[in-house]
């Protein structure tokens, strides 16, 4: 019952924060979280939808195939979402999970709808087509959203996400093999993170440098 109810779903009004958004309301904070590491999706029609049908995975990004040919300003999304998360021995809530953990998943999944929105309808087709057909583009589709999230300052609530699946003791092997095999590691994430800083500390001293010489050296009077 508990579960039934955290399916009740609000369209947001408050533009700042939900626009276009359809989201169940026991994890409204968490989507709120991700949703604030990618002002690119501030417009974009998401909706965030319990569902019992996903099999090999807790979350799905989709995009509604009847809503692609009327332009992108009018398309829509779904992440799918499993209400339970299910283990060896039991199950437990999705939203039970740890919020760094829920986020991290959202994150992610929000990565998946920018890829699809920076594709044609076409490049969606394709990208369907491949992703049913070749383990390595599937390996390409989950790392590049893993990327995406990074790069929007997500790296520890994915490193989180990705440490609760590998480390969980009741998680089944094969579950956990396919995250090792599929998604960036642990190891792969700390590296990035390490890049973009110092990418993005290199870019501070240029702006810093180029304030300098245009105010005149000032410092050297």
């Amino acid at each position: 019952m508990e579960i039934r109810s955290g399916q009740e779903t609000m369209m947001a009004t408050d533009a700042s924060t939900l626009h276009n958004k359809k989201v169940p309301r026991v994890i409204q904070r968490q989507i709120l979280a991700a949703l604030s590491h990618y002002p690119e999706l501030h417009a974009t029609n998401i909706r965030f939808v319990f569902t019992q049908t996903l099999r090999k995975s807790v979350m799905a990004a989709r995009p509604v195939v009847r809503t692609l040919l009327r332009g992108k300003k009018h398309r829509v999304y779904d992440i799918l979402i499993s209400p339970v998360f299910k283990l060896r021995y039991s199950i437990e809530p999705i939203h039970q999970v740890d919020d760094s953990v829920l986020i991290g998943w959202i994150g992610h999944e929000l990565g998946h709808i920018l890829d699809y929105e920076m594709r044609s309808v076409w490049g969606i087709a394709r990208f369907g087509l491949l992703y049913l057909l070749s383990k390595r583009y599937i390996r390409r589709a989950e790392r590049t959203a893993d990327t995406f999230a990074v790069q929007r300052g997500m790296g520890d609530y994915i490193l989180a996400t990705k440490r609760f699946i590998l480390d969980h003791s009741e998680l089944p092997q094969r579950y956990k093999d396919r995250i090792a095999n599929l998604y960036l590691s642990p190891d792969d994430i700390v590296e990035l993170v390490s890049s973009l800083e110092g990418e993005n500390s290199r870019r501070q001293e240029e702006i810093l440098d180029t304030e300098v010489k245009t105010a005149g050296h000032p410092f050297s009077h």
